[in-house]
C-alpha cells in the first residue's frame, strides 16, 4: 500500500498540473476573441505613445497580451492609491510592450504588482524584506519571485514622456524578463544557440564597460547612466533607451541595438512619428 500511495503521488501532481495548464491554455484562447473596450484604447493612446504608430497586428496581439495581463496578475494600491482601469491598463500597456515579437509566458514568476500613489521610502529590510540596506526614496523595483512596486505618478510621468529613455515601467519588467532564469545577470534567456550568448555577452560587456568609462569622465551617453551599476541595470537601462530613443541609439551604439531588436523582437524604430511606414 506504501509504495501505492508513493507512485500516486507524481501521478496525481502530474494530473493537477496539467489540468492547470490546460485550463490556463482555453481562458487565454477565449481572451483573443474578448472586446478590447474602447476607453482601455483612449487610455493607451495618451499614455503608451507608441500604441498609435504599431500596426493593426501588432496592435491586435498587445490587446491580447493586456487581456491576459490583467487576468492573471493581481494589483494592490498602497499609501492610500485607489486602483483604477487607467493606472492597470498604463502598467499591463507599458509591460506587454516588451512582449510583441518576443515569445514569453507573460512574466511567469510575477503575480503581484503593488502602485505606491508617488516615490516611497523603502529600507531596513525593505518593504518586502531581503538584505538590509539605508532607508531610500524609490520609484519602483523588481524582485524575483516575488511581485514588482510602482509609484503611479512615475509611471505616468515615464509613459507620457516615451522620448527621454527614462521609463520606471520598462525598466522594472525588463528585470522581470532579466531574473526568468533565476539570475538578476543582464544575460536573459536568449534562444538555444550557444553562439547568441557569447555575441550578447561580447557586446553588453563592451557597452556596459563603455557606459561606466562615460560615467568616470562625465561625458554624455544615450542610455542613463544609473546603467554602469552593475549588469543587470545595465540591461534594463539599455531596454528603456531601445524603447524610447531608438534612432540615437541605432546611431550610436548599432551592435547593442541590434542584439536588443534580435532579442525583443520589434524595430522601435519603426514606431517614431516621423516614419513613414504607418
Amino acid at each position: 500500500m506504501k509504495y501505492v500511495l508513493l507512485l500516486s503521488l507524481p501521478i496525481a501532481a502530474i494530473l493537477y498540473y496539467s489540468i492547470k495548464s490546460f485550463t490556463r491554455k482555453a481562458r487565454h484562447r477565449s481572451l483573443l476573441h474578448k472586446p478590447f473596450p474602447d476607453d482601455w484604447c483612449d487610455i493607451l493612446k495618451k499614455n503608451l505613445p507608441p500604441y498609435s504608430l504599431l500596426t493593426d497586428e501588432l496592435r491586435k496581439q498587445l490587446h491580447w497580451y493586456i487581456h491576459v495581463f490583467l487576468d492573471e496578475k493581481t494589483f494592490e494600491g498602497c499609501g492610500g492609491l485607489e486602483l483604477n482601469d487607467e493606472i492597470k491598463v498604463t502598467i499591463a500597456g507599458n509591460a506587454c510592450l516588451l512582449l510583441l515579437g518576443h515569445p514569453n509566458r507573460l512574466y511567469p514568476t510575477l503575480r503581484t504588482i503593488l502602485v505606491y500613489p508617488r516615490t516611497y521610502v523603502a529600507g531596513g529590510k525593505g518593504i518586502l524584506g531581503g538584505q538590509i540596506d539605508e532607508p531610500s526614496a524609490r520609484l519602483g523595483e523588481s524582485w524575483q519571485n516575488g511581485p514588482i512596486v510602482l509609484a503611479w505618478d512615475s509611471v505616468k510621468q515615464g509613459a507620457v514622456n516615451f522620448e527621454d529613455g527614462n521609463n520606471v515601467t520598462i525598466h522594472e519588467f525588463a528585470h522581470q524578463l532579466d531574473q526568468e532564469d533565476g539570475a538578476a545577470d543582464g544575460a536573459p534567456i536568449l534562444d538555444k544557440s550557444i553562439s547568441s550568448y557569447r555575441t550578447w555577452a561580447k557586446v553588453f560587456t563592451r557597452e556596459y564597460q563603455g557606459l561606466r568609462k562615460k560615467k568616470r569622465k562625465f561625458k554624455k551617453s544615450v542610455m542613463n547612466k544609473y546603467g554602469a551599476t552593475n549588469p543587470a541595470e545595465f540591461f534594463a537601462v539599455a531596454t528603456e533607451s531601445f524603447y524610447e530613443k531608438p534612432e540615437q541609439m541605432a546611431k550610436r551604439h548599432p551592435e547593442l541595438f541590434n542584439e536588443l531588436k534580435r532579442y525583443y523582437g520589434v524595430d522601435p524604430e519603426k514606431w517614431t512619428t516621423d516614419s513613414n511606414n504607418y
